[in-house]
């Protein structure tokens, strides 16, 4: 019983590391594309340093244990692949985001890391090093699987899953699952607990991608509904540009060239005037012209 258990161990540990190998080298598209572009763009640093530091802190609680082995050799693939990220992306990355990350980098990896280090050495010893490590590691782990709960509620407002790749969602979940049972088999619940959330969170992506996979993201509907205001607002300028083409004459008289002669009454013309009787240009009716588009 003993034996089958071990090996039970063993398989869910070796599936946890290749499925998490996985999902370390889910970014590689996004650095070939900083890589092309020669810029960052809009992308932060802050999701490879915050997992460098899970890595670290995972290596050094399995380091303060006897058989996470398992957990060793992946955490430790984890902080190679990361660091290469967060190398990459101080390389391409413009002033101001590379400042913002070597800051964070100091604050989480040399400060945050180096604290739990030298403060578990000098003031814990034994197993009790272990158990305060142990749950260091769980309350961040619970944290960052917490952390999608903003791509869940930005999922529901926008009804878009541009923003939740389905694969990465699958890979996270697989991973859980191997940890939860690996932590499990092993007896410690500071690996297995975290992973009962990151499951419960990969499960609920992936039926939220079902969901709005096919819908119109709320975004392009009010695009569309905008543009068809603007269209029907521009059908009804139409004719209102057509009668700005019309010119009222109000009265004829004031445009026409005319000389009175005196003592007869009567408007005289030469070659270029002609001559009309003052009561008939009294008389005459306004008019408009009608000039062609």
């Amino acid at each position: 019983m003993t034996g089958n258990m071990a090996h039970l161990t063993l398989a869910f540990g070796l599936l946890g590391n290749i499925v998490s190998f996985m999902v370390f080298l889910a970014p590689i598209p996004t650095f070939y594309k900083v890589y092309k572009k020669k810029s960052t763009e809009g992308f932060q640093s802050a999701p490879y340093v915050v997992g460098l530091f899970s890595a670290m802190l995972w290596i050094y609680y399995a380091l303060l244990k006897s058989n996470v082995l398992l957990l060793i050799t992946i955490n430790s693939v984890g902080c190679f692949i990361e660091t290469l990220y967060i190398c990459f992306f101080l390389i391409y990355a413009p002033k101001k985001s590379r400042m913002e990350s070597l800051k964070l980098i100091v604050l989480l990896i040399v400060v945050g890391f180096g604290l739990i280090v030298v403060l578990t050495q000098f003031f814990a010893s034994g197993v009790t090093r272990g158990v305060i490590v142990g749950w260091i590691c769980l309350v961040f782990s619970l944290c960052v699987f917490v952390a999608p709960l903003g791509v869940l509620r930005q999922v529901i407002k926008t009804k878009s899953v541009e923003y939740m790749p389905i694969l990465l969602s699958v890979a996270l979940t697989l991973s859980a699952v191997m940890w939860f049972f690996y932590g499990l088999l092993l007896g410690d619940f500071n690996i297995a607990i975290p992973n009962v959330l990151g499951f419960t969170f990969g499960i609920i992506q992936m039926i939220l991608y079902f969901v709005y996979k096919n819908k119109k993201p709320i975004i392009y509907e009010k695009t569309f509904k905008f543009e068809e205001k603007v269209t029907k607002m521009e059908e009804q300028r139409i004719p209102e540009f057509k009668d700005t083409k019309s010119i009222d004459v109000v009265k004829l008289k004031g445009m026409m060239p005319v000389e009175i002669l005196p003592g007869d009454g009567k408007y005289a013309h030469n070659a270029n005037y002609t001559v009309v009787e003052p009561q008939a240009l009294q008389n005459m009716p306004n008019h408009t012209i009608e000039v062609g588009a």
